[in-house]
């Protein structure tokens, strides 16, 4: 078996240059990317920065092989290139780190380097393998014990290994995918500034999909700045400050949009939230000591990129994620998010991902339109003895009422889309006659206009009545077009805070981007 070559300056060969070139990528009638074009020079640094949704994880996933354009091409070397698949793209030298780790928990560093390769070898000589591999570790930019089990290694040493396993496989181009987003800022700085190294000796060039200004301006040579599937902004870090790529990525004509709004005559507390800290799942902090009041006939927005902690909050806020610190109260009485007190005190939720956290999927729509009041009358009697006839005249109602599309009642509500399974939480969630806290959470992510416009009216609405609503959201559109009061939310903390006609844009920008 061949050894594999060392990463010295005279052997490795210099990264090639990656344009592309007037990229434009459809689905439907939905245009993801407008004529998108960029450069990646040999040994640099270029930053792709733009809100969630601006196009950048298209845009690499035609790089990569992921999606095939509908117009425009991939140059490799100024020489069009056709890449149909993660392997044509590692023919040219291309890999791609995703924002999620990919090895292998139970297997050991040097295994998983080793299963990453494309070549389908039946018989492994590890003898071979080790000497290869402890020559490989020897020249690369990070050290990792290549017995370690994947497990056992910290968030930051699992990173290393994913960048571990591109150089590995002689990637001279690295596409990173929010390669910061799990680790700790010292994490992160040691990360970038190890690649940085590996990029100044002209071993590398990186393309780094970010939305942190701090790391762009530290680490990147040049920027591109995505906008609802354009491009922004182009040009070198050095000519470039914050406020302007902040204007780039949040837009020059950002202003709030008139919803029809009724002014509450009386606004009191619901929700309290004082000092709330939480862990993340691997045990690392996401929330650091929030403090937030939530009132009466109000809309509260909380902005962020994902990863900052408001997953967690929210899990906090729904019974799902058990709080380390700090305490909770709705009306003026202590919470800890059981059933018994989301329903004593009229607490509803629309999260994300409706079908992994608010559904059962195997069940049929009138069973998830009762989940909440399967066990009261009239849908039930003696809190066990189900009236399915009218668990289903109920179902057929808030079908009706809420415009949900589907054959039947009885289908199960894994089979409606996107859009009609958030129609039937809304359903479920906003029917009661009471209700009085809405915590909603990324509630149109990924449906078409008319599911969003729907959604945005039924929220709207609600606080209207006087529901107090806390709506947590990666899209600041929604945010503006909705909220009463803004908050910005950045490694776990609240940053920034200004009612919905004082927000400062750029400031917001600036805030979720760490600065």
């Amino acid at each position: 078996m061949e050894t594999a070559a060392r990463l010295t300056p005279s052997r490795v060969q210099a990264p090639p240059r990656l344009d592309m070139v007037d990229m434009t990528k459809r689905f439907g009638r939905f245009t993801a990317l407008d004529r998108v074009s960029m450069t990646l020079k040999p040994g640099s640094i270029h930053a792709l920065l733009g809100e969630n949704g601006a196009g950048k994880s298209t845009l690499v996933k035609c790089a990569m092989g992921f999606y095939q354009p509908t117009a425009g091409q991939v140059l490799i070397d100024q020489v069009p290139q056709t890449i149909h698949s993660p392997k044509d793209a590692h023919s040219h030298g291309i890999g791609m780190v995703y924002q999620h780790f990919t090895s292998v928990p139970a297997m050991t560093v040097a295994e998983n380097l080793v299963l990453s390769r494309y070549d389908s070898k039946q018989l492994i000589s590890w003898k071979q393998e080790y000497e290869a591999l402890r020559a490989f570790i020897h020249d690369s930019p990070f050290r990792i014990d290549l017995d370690s089990p994947v497990a056992q290694l910290a968030a930051g040493q699992k990173q290393k290994l994913e960048i571990l396993k591109q150089l590995y496989l002689k990637s001279r181009i690295l596409i990173l995918d929010e390669p910061t987003s799990v680790l700790t800022p010292v994490e992160a700085d040691e990360v970038l500034a190890l690649l940085r190294s590996e990029v100044v000796k002209d071993r590398l060039s990186v393309l780094l999909i970010t939305h942190k200004f701090r790391e762009v301006q530290a680490f990147a040579d040049e920027v591109t700045i995505l906008r609802k599937g354009q491009v922004a902004g182009q040009g070198t870090v050095k000519a470039l400050s914050v406020e302007a790529m902040a204007q780039m990525m949040l837009g020059e004509a950002r202003s709030a949009q008139s919803v029809a709004k009724i002014e509450a005559l009386e606004r009191r507390p619901v929700l309290s939230i004082a000092g709330i800290y939480a862990r993340r799942d691997d045990g690392l902090p996401a929330v650091k000591g929030v403090n937030l009041t939530v009132q009466t006939g109000e809309i509260v927005g909380i902005a962020g990129v994902s990863g900052n902690g408001q997953r967690e909050l929210v899990e906090v806020l729904a019974g799902q994620r058990v709080p380390t610190a700090g305490s909770l109260q709705v009306n003026g009485e202590p919470y800890s998010a059981t059933r018994r007190e989301m329903q004593r005190h009229q607490v509803y939720a629309l999260p994300e991902e409706p079908l992994r956290n608010a559904c059962v999927p195997t069940m049929s729509v009138a069973d998830n339109l009762a989940l909440r009041t399967f066990d009261r009358p009239p849908q039930a009697k003696w809190r066990w003895l189900l009236i399915l006839k009218a668990i289903r005249q109920r179902a057929k109602q808030l079908v009706q009422q809420f415009s949900v599309k589907t054959p039947a009642v009885e289908t199960p509500v894994s089979h409606l889309s996107g859009g009609n399974v958030q129609r039937t939480v809304l359903a479920r969630e906003l029917s009661a006659d009471a209700v009085q806290l809405l915590i909603a959470a990324n509630p149109c992510f990924g449906l078409d206009f008319s599911a969003v416009d729907f959604i945005h009216a039924a929220i709207v609405d609600a606080r209207n009545r006087g529901v107090a609503v806390l709506l947590v959201s990666e899209d600041l559109d929604e945010l503006l077009t909705l909220a009463d009061r803004i908050l910005v939310m950045s490694e776990g903390q609240l940053v920034y805070e200004s009612d919905i006609v004082d927000a400062d844009l750029t400031l917001i920008g600036q805030r979720m981007a760490g600065q």
